[in-house]
């Protein structure tokens, strides 16, 4: 099974509706909005960090023109420094490579100890948009099925205000 379709299965086995859209694909922001015209909801950019001992993870999904300065956020967490994780922590702890982050990745956080920080302003949007894994496909959810999908991979998250 590839890396999308373990992501239709999991959304299929929990009965939650989902569209999917096909465009090339993209390593950035910039090249996303280019393919997401027509799709409904927030575009969102997910960041994979880590903090300065390296030894607690954070996926932060933000709204896509949302500005995210880490000193700022490092408050929201408690921590002293935090910062971009290295592709080699991206694919052991989310299973993905650069360019694909997605909130879809906590399926292969086996341990469940990434934590997730949303953006408290997507509250406001009814869907969302993300990757299923991989760069080439955009999945468009509803705010609440990816709150169920985060809590039924068993990891914590925290809506925060950026």
């Amino acid at each position: 099974m590839n890396k999308e379709e373990a992501v239709y299965r999991i959304l299929d086995e929990m009965g939650m509706s989902y569209m999917v859209h096909e465009h090339p694909p993209v390593y950035t922001v910039e090249e996303a909005r280019r393919h997401a015209a027509g799709i409904e909801g927030a575009h969102c950019k997910n960041l994979f960090l880590r903090n300065r001992k390296g030894d607690r993870h954070y996926l932060l999904i933000a709204e896509c023109d949302r500005p995210v300065k880490l000193k700022e956020l490092r408050r929201h967490v408690n921590e002293k420094q935090l910062s971009f994780a290295s592709p080699e922590r991206l694919l052991e702890h989310l299973g993905l490579t650069p360019g694909s982050v997605s909130p879809f990745g906590l399926i292969n956080n086996d341990r469940a100890d990434v934590i997730v920080l949303i953006d408290r302003d997507l509250v406001h949007y009814g869907r969302v948009n993300f990757h299923p894994n991989i760069n080439n496909l955009t999945i468009t959810i509803s705010f609440t099925d990816l709150l169920r999908f985060i809590d039924e991979c068993g990891n914590s998250y925290r809506l925060i205000e950026l």
